[in-house]
């Protein structure tokens, strides 16, 4: 028999067979399972099973940007590698998020270069922009709301909260409520941010919520740029950027961050004799999720895939919500009963329902901000 004709055999024998409901034939080059670097989900690897086995092979995951103290990374890390035995190696800890984009686009598929990355979500779209991410879906991805989601899975949300006003109470006779609060004296050289808002997802929102505290919008975020103007014209804001050392050490006793970063800290320094209090301003809400996306490049991408069912996981999303970040996934699991209810009746109560900007909002913004900002605070 000719090599047409055999061919011609097994394709007319499958059609027999399916004319039967049998499935003896079947398509070898569609269900071989794909390698961990094409892998757009853990099914198209052959399964969980898969995916466990060939991060196991690899053995590392490089991270970026993630501090322990940070959404309770640590726990996370601890997790990840007492879970699966893989090592979770973290790379300049206190960068920001456009460091982290720096890094994807400088280092390509350098050994150096991170697997995951943990941005804000306006940051991932840039990313995704770029051609920097893979597409990826975790087993969740379905559940995660279409608004915190990219919708080729190269991004997806999976942690927020609010901006708001940590204060060291020892340091500070009349600690902030509001954004109107830090412009009033007792408060000069006080008043810090996590970092440069044209770097840092976390400190161009607490540009973003200080112009909806005064008369700005999702559309307009230049009063938020005058309002730090002004904090920088009277002295009261402070360059040092906010982190856990400074806040124990007293450089920024007033910090606008994450609540969940600050009321961390509040857990932690309270034995340390540091009495930080913590606002979430009527006057300036604003919540926001943090995106997380796999290198499109990255050295191990099986372990890089794991790492993000890990996170979306709900052992995951509670280790996030005990440490007062709310997961994505929190009205999922709330319904089918994985959500941690004590650890959900510690978050902090925010009246109404949280809006977010569009995407062309938050693109203005940025774009205000990222050619605003150094004239705002140079004095």
């Amino acid at each position: 028999m000719t090599t047409a004709c055999a061919r011609a055999a097994a394709v007319f024998g499958c059609l027999a067979l399916v004319a039967l409901g049998l499935s003896a034939c079947e398509n070898t080059t569609a269900t071989r399972p794909a390698k961990p670097s094409a892998a757009t989900s853990a099914e198209s690897m052959g399964g969980m099973s898969a995916l466990v086995s060939a991060a196991k092979r690899e053995g590392t995951l490089t991270a970026i940007a993630l501090p322990r103290d940070w959404a309770n990374y640590g726990a996370l890390i601890n997790g990840f590698e007492k879970k699966y035995g893989i090592k979770v190696r973290v790379v300049d800890p206190l960068s920001h998020s456009e460091d982290e984009i720096d890094a994807l686009r400088k280092r390509g598929n350098r050994p150096t270069a991170p697997d995951v990355v943990d941005v804000g979500d306006t940051f991932a779209r840039n990313a995704a922009a770029q051609h920097l991410l893979a597409p990826y879906k975790v087993a969740a991805y379905d559940s995660i709301p279409r608004n915190q989601k990219d919708a080729k899975a190269r991004w997806y949300n999976n942690y927020g909260g609010y901006i708001s006003i940590g204060c060291n109470a020892d340091r500070i006779k009349h600690c902030p409520a509001t954004f109107a609060d830090p412009l009033k004296p007792g408060h000069k050289g006080k008043v810090a941010l996590v970092g440069d808002p044209t770097r840092s997802a976390t400190a161009f929102a607490g540009v973003y919520a200080a112009a909806l505290a005064n008369n700005g919008s999702f559309g307009n975020v230049q009063p938020g740029l005058d309002y730090f103007a002004e904090l920088a014209k009277t002295g009261h804001f402070n360059p040092v950027h906010s982190n856990s050392a400074t806040v124990e050490n007293g450089r920024t006793p007033i910090s606008v961050n994450w609540d969940y970063i600050n009321l961390h800290y509040a857990d932690q320094l309270r034995d340390k004799g540091v009495n930080w209090q913590v606002a979430i301003p009527f006057d300036g809400t604003f919540a926001q999720y943090f995106a997380q996306a796999v290198n499109k490049n990255a050295p191990h991408p099986a372990a890089a895939r794991l790492w993000e069912e890990y996170l979306f996981s709900p052992e995951g999303q509670n280790l996030r919500l005990r440490a007062y970040a709310r997961p994505v996934l929190m009205d999922a699991m709330r319904r089918n009963g994985t959500l941690d209810k004590a650890a959900a009746a510690r978050l902090p109560t925010v009246e109404g329902t949280p809006r977010f900007p569009t995407d062309a909002q938050l693109e203005k913004a940025r774009e205000t901000v990222d050619q605003g900002w150094a004239a705002a605070v140079s004095g």
